[in-house]
């Protein structure tokens, strides 16, 4: 259970998407259902045009560079509160995809960091700053260290960013020949996408209420979704378990869900067998959100894309209610849960 004191506050966020470039935009384009698919320049086997969520910024970047611009305007707006941090000073986890997907973009691991920090002007923190490689769960493992980060190493705030694009032609075309990419005809598929966002999180959130972070569960799934195994959710279930038991809370406490669901049977099914699995009151309604609908795949942003939905969601009053999970899974079999909580922090 979480000791009094333990969470951390989401204090502001920034994104950037198919459907938008600032965390307003995107937050009210998915409350409306808006989708921008467009078509990319890459095609299938059959030779038509293979469908995606792109981000439309003011130069045709592309690989690399696309997703150092692409956080620089999320972090940029994320950070414009509260000026630019001193010199050594604030803790960076940069989250990106996961090493083994086919077409991974190069130098995430040691480039991407540096380029996007040149390009801030930022002089993050040398010891505490990183790169976080696990794709879709990526965001859920930083505010584990960023937990650590604030109350253990007494730092004030910690910056959590991510960026992904899954257009990318070996990428693409390893989706497409596993038969995941939506089509007319594959209706078990996921719209691939790209984006980036950040995180601003604090010990001393101030006054009025605030989001926070006061749950986190992990766990490893034996039937992933290359996997012959039966699923039967087990390891999404004790994610969300240990999440819960984090946080001091059961299953019928949670107003409302955010997954990182983006459109194959597999992971909504996970996430229904999973739910069977613990709740232990009924309720008679218990909404799922699902932001992939809408901005597409876009693999390690989809966890402060959620943060940032919740967010605004909580602020603007249209949540259904203050208590929240989000839950993640990558394809390797990592889960992930994350226990939100809106009201006043004392």
């Amino acid at each position: 259970m979480t000791m009094p004191g333990q969470s951390v506050a989401i204090m502001n966020a920034g994104l950037v998407t198919s459907v938008g470039l600032s965390a307003p935009t995107v937050c009210a384009a998915i409350r409306a259902g808006l989708t921008n698919h467009t078509e990319t320049r890459f095609t299938d086997t059959n030779g038509e045009w293979i469908p995606g969520a792109q981000v439309p910024l003011e130069k045709p970047w592309r690989g690399r560079e696309k997703l150092v611009q692409m956080l620089r305007l999320a972090i940029e707006e994320c950070i414009e509160p509260f000026g630019p941090p001193e010199p050594k000073e604030l803790p960076v986890l940069l989250c990106v995809a996961e090493k083994p997907r086919n077409g991974r973009i190069s130098g995430l691991d040691d480039d991407l960091f540096r380029e996007v920090m040149e390009c801030l002007g930022i002089d993050a923190h040398p010891e505490l700053s990183g790169v976080i490689a696990y794709g879709r769960v990526g965001v859920p493992v930083a505010l584990s260290k960023a937990r650590a980060f604030i109350h253990e190493r007494g730092m004030s705030r910690v910056l959590v960013a991510a960026a992904d694009s899954l257009l990318v032609g070996p990428t693409l075309a390893e989706l497409e020949g596993q038969g995941r990419l939506l089509s007319a005809t594959n209706s078990n598929g996921f719209i691939p996408g790209e984006g980036a966002g950040a995180v601003m999180l604090s010990r001393h959130p101030g006054r009025g209420p605030q989001l926070t972070c006061v749950g986190l569960g992990f766990s490893e799934e034996p039937a992933n979704v290359a996997s012959d195994t039966p699923l039967r959710g087990d390891g999404l279930t004790v994610a969300i378990n240990k999440g819960l038991a984090d946080a001091g809370c059961q299953m019928h406490d949670i107003d409302f869900r955010i997954t990182d669901n983006s459109g194959e049977h597999y992971y909504f099914k996970e996430a229904a067998l999973a739910l069977t699995r613990t709740m232990r009151e009924r309720k008679a309604e218990f909404e799922i959100w699902h932001p992939a609908d809408c901005i597409g795949e876009t693999g390690s942003a989809i966890g402060v894309v959620a943060l940032a939905v919740a967010l605004a969601a909580c602020r603007k009053a249209y949540s259904a209610g203050p208590t929240i999970l989000f839950h993640a899974g990558s394809d390797a079999g990592q889960r992930a849960a994350v226990i939100l909580r809106y009201g006043e922090v004392t």
